[in-house]
């Protein structure tokens, strides 16, 4: 990494549990985004909204390592980030504490626009390309999507996570 001579040591941004997750607000999942650079600019566009967290899992999401971070232009120090083995496990948990976990896909039933949402929300995102998984997909309550007036149909992950965050916090009133 490009450095200025200097070399410092530090722990881990201290994280949360799943189970300390505000019941305000909304929450970002993210299911097997690998892009460095696409994590970055989503946490970027979290802490810019408000975002109370980022679930991801240990295994298929990027380190923390100076790429992120500087995509992240500072954000990976103010949205927490919480990793979970298993994300099929962690969305059912969110759904019994009263989340709305809400799946975006191209293919979704209704526009997120439209779409009936409350606090707590969980937007949940797929990999890029790929999408949301399949047991991802079942274990959201909503599929939704966001449609889109040009002749490309789908955002790039990070320009999806804006958006929707844009349409959350507005419905919600949570734009200040």
């Amino acid at each position: 990494a490009v450095h200025q001579g200097l070399l410092a040591e530090a722990d881990p941004l201290p994280g949360l549990h799943l189970d300390e997750l505000p019941q305000d607000g909304i929450v970002l999942v993210l299911d097997q985004i690998t892009d460095p650079h696409n994590v970055g600019a989503i946490l970027r566009s979290a802490a810019a909204f408000g975002v109370k967290a980022i679930v991801t899992t240990g295994r298929h999401s990027p380190e923390a390592t100076g790429v992120l971070a500087k995509s992240a232009s500072g954000a990976l120090e103010l949205v927490p980030i919480i990793e979970v083995p298993n994300l099929h496990r962690a969305l059912g948990e969110m759904n019994e504490a009263g989340f709305l976990t809400v799946g975006l896909d191209s293919e979704g039933q209704g526009d997120l626009s439209k779409v009936p949402l409350h606090a707590p929300l969980a937007l949940v995102l797929g990999a890029e390309g790929k999408g949301l998984r399949q047991l991802t997909r079942e274990t959201c309550a909503v599929v939704a999507r966001m449609d889109m007036p040009g002749a490309i149909k789908s955002l790039n992950v990070s320009n999806a996570a804006a958006l929707a965050l844009y349409i959350g916090t507005s419905r919600l009133g949570l734009m200040g």
